[in-house]
């Protein structure tokens, strides 16, 4: 999620109880009254549900089964391709559907018998502390919207696309589960926000944006490197860096584009190894200590 605020767009009540999701004027939907509608419908969904009530069904349209085959079909070469080995036998092992969208509850019963973790709805942004801190307790909060399909190749923000055929293939794999259970734990120890902040810019350039070494390649395993067609064909263009905590956690980036610098592990024990000594210590002193090295 990183730099949050720039990745959503709003969703908002008002006085009567109507939900409307505000979309900029540069988002490929904001001209189409009928895909506003639905993402208005679909962010009332979300925000109606409550804890221990059925995940509400978001009945999928055609169109919006199509925009999933069309990105299901252009990724899977890609994978193939670019993919580290943890992320693919990771998704063979789930096997997502590539005909339809999946229900939230039906990524949740793939996903709960490999690794513990299950899929809640979310209308839009949620606040850091909130999505982090819920992994901890196997969660993972998830849209249920779709891209505009007049671009099904590009979003703005993330969809349920990258919710899913990013998040759902690496929570399948039990190396990369065990380091989200550590992120919730982390921000359960976590009270200063400028650490939280640091916590997430890690998140960022690893579980959304990492790399790492298979013999003398690089391969993606990041969520949002692997959900996106383009993101997944131009990664190797970027500089790869040696993976350097106080690095990720102060550099900015800009969600707009192709990531021009990515940090890549020596292979998958590596990358873990690391992640798991930093994401199992991490509180506010350790945040501290860091950025003084940092200075």
């Amino acid at each position: 999620m990183g730099d949050a605020p720039r990745l959503y767009a709003p969703v908002v009540r008002d006085r009567r109880g109507a939900v409307e999701v505000v979309l900029g004027r540069d988002h490929p939907g904001f001209s189409d009254p009928s895909y506003r509608a639905r993402r208005n419908a679909l962010a009332a969904l979300a925000l109606d549900w409550r804890a221990g009530a059925p995940i509400p069904s978001a009945e999928y349209t055609d169109v919006e089964h199509g925009v999933w085959r069309v990105v299901a079909a252009e990724l899977a070469p890609l994978h193939r391709e670019h993919a580290c080995r943890a992320f693919l036998e990771a998704k063979e092992s789930l096997g997502l559907p590539g005909d339809h969208v999946p229900q939230l509850d039906e990524v949740s019963a793939l996903l709960a018998p490999r690794t513990g973790f299950h899929y809640l709805p979310v209308a839009g942004l949620a606040p850091l502390r909130d999505f982090y801190g819920a992994f901890s307790g196997a969660v993972f909060y998830s849209t249920q919207y779709l891209r505009h399909p007049s671009m099904p190749l590009y979003t703005p923000e993330p969809d349920i696309i990258h919710e899913v055929v990013g998040h759902a293939n690496q929570l399948a794999c039990p190396e990369l589960a065990a380091i989200y259970r550590l992120v919730g734990h982390a921000v359960d120890r976590t009270r200063g926000d400028d650490a939280l902040r640091f916590l997430s810019r890690v998140f960022w350039f690893t579980m959304e944006f990492g790399v790492v070494w298979e013999g003398h390649e690089p391969k993606a395993y990041g969520a949002g490197i692997l959900s996106s067609v383009g993101e997944t064909a131009a990664f190797r263009s970027a500089e790869l860096r040696p993976l350097d905590l106080v690095a990720m956690g102060t550099l900015a980036y800009d969600i707009t584009r192709y990531q021009p610098v990515l940090f890549a592990g020596r292979s998958m024990t590596h990358l873990a190894d690391v992640l798991a000594e930093f994401f199992s210590t991490f509180d506010d002193d350790a945040h501290a200590r860091l950025v003084r090295k940092a200075a």
